[in-house]
């Protein structure tokens, strides 16, 4: 316990703290770019260019062990890896908007194609007897307690690069996500700007190779932005809590993965990644499960006190008891079942201010907020020079209506 708590607070060895601030920062990047990529729906993407990096490793562990005699120089492999997983978001783009397949079926297809590629390719690594194969498995799902300290630092350098170059396009990328035909006219290249992000995705996950593994990879970019969903509806702020559930996760996990040696980096970054999605989940105050429900049982009640108060304005008995209860509560229903004062002037003021939004609805049926029921006064809704017009109309309609009324009561 003592020494994951050193690992976590940087007080470990200067290894185990660069592997740490490393895969923090990588899943900062990871978390940022994971926002763009979710909200243009390529979620699936991040998943299939990882898995596309598998025969790249093989190929480029061949020519060097055939070269050198020794395949693992990190460097190498990493641009075997990226050569293979461009060579696969390439295909996706290709065949999906060159052919009919849609993208989720054309992501199957590389995936799967790439992957069962890169598993024939490892077994012709193990079976040529040269390079140090050994330790080529940890790429699959990722291994921080056996990485040395030039690969962290290559990562850290990496994630950087990454990071930076998210912070430079963030604003070109926000518009591109959410509408591309309007970042096209407002002379945004989206070409260029499509290929950007594929290549941020492209080195986020040849980054992520060493730390989660290829078969892990989405989860990096994808449970972050998921999870940072439940928290905001502003795209500036999800990226920054995205960035930050990220590095969190990522940092947890790589501090357990070092002091536990049998335990592989990708599992146990993912495992805290789920941790802080499930958090976020049922905590998380803008669209999080608990928010959701107090929300819908705030509005359930509101209706009932409405529903509630317009039957006491009818003078008609109410046999629910919740309705009673918050009645009650509110102070316009007797324990008795008597009216106060205040519950016959909410009353009114309800069933005034169901006329006027009758009215208004009748007189605007185009507006806006009439699609939508509200129980909040229309005094809250309208400018207040638009509702004195509204309210000197239906004082004018009852005028009318009672005077007819009274005509007919007197002939």
């Amino acid at each position: 316990m003592s020494s994951f708590l050193d690992a976590v607070f940087f007080r470990a060895n200067y290894n185990t703290s660069i592997v740490c601030l490393g895969t923090a920062m990588l899943g900062a990047a990871a978390g940022a770019i994971g926002s763009f990529i979710l909200l243009r729906q390529r979620s699936l993407a991040s998943d299939a260019a990882g898995h596309a990096t598998l025969p790249g490793l093989a190929a480029a562990f061949i020519i060097m062990a055939l070269i050198n005699g020794d395949g693992r120089w990190m460097p190498g492999l990493m641009l075997g890896a990226a050569s293979t997983s461009a060579l696969g978001l390439c295909c996706i783009h290709l065949m999906a908007s060159r052919t009919r397949l849609h993208q989720d079926t054309a992501i199957a297809a590389v995936l799967s194609v790439f992957f069962g590629l890169g598993v024939v390719m490892l077994t012709v690594v193990q079976s040529l007897g040269t390079g140090r194969p050994a330790g080529l498995n940890s790429y699959l799902l990722g291994s921080a307690a056996g990485m040395l300290r030039h690969e962290a630092e290559i990562i850290t350098l990496l994630a950087l690069a990454t990071g930076f170059a998210i912070i430079m396009l963030r604003r070109p990328l926000t518009l591109f996500c959410f509408d591309s035909q309007h970042a096209s006219l407002s002379g945004i290249p989206i070409r260029m700007l499509d290929l950007a992000l594929s290549g941020l995705l492209l080195a986020l996950v040849v980054t992520s190779l060493k730390v989660v593994g290829l078969v892990l990879s989405v989860a990096l970019c994808i449970i972050p932005a998921v999870a940072a969903r439940f928290w905001t509806n502003r795209v500036k702020t999800m990226v920054l809590v995205s960035a930050g559930l990220g590095a969190g996760g990522c940092h947890v996990g790589a501090a357990l993965s070092s002091t536990a040696h049998s335990l592989p980096t990708g599992a146990v970054i993912t495992l805290c990644l789920f941790v802080l999605f499930l958090i976020s989940m049922l905590i998380a105050p803008t669209n999080g499960m608990t928010a959701t429900w107090l929300r819908q049982r705030r509005y359930q009640q509101q209706v009932q006190l409405r529903q509630g108060l317009l039957t006491l304005e009818r003078q008609e008995p109410i046999y629910n008891n919740t309705t009673l209860c918050l009645l009650r509560k509110a102070g316009w229903l007797r324990p008795n079942g008597v009216i106060t004062a205040a519950g016959k002037l909410a009353a009114h003021n309800a069933r005034r201010d169901e006329n006027l939004w009758a009215l208004y609805r009748r007189l605007h049926p185009d507006a806006a907020h009439v699609q939508q029921p509200h129980l909040q006064s229309l005094r809250q809704c309208l400018p207040a020079e638009d509702f004195l017009k509204l309210e000197q109309h239906y004082q004018l309609a009852n005028t009318e209506k009672n005077h007819l009324a009274l005509c007919q009561v007197s002939g």
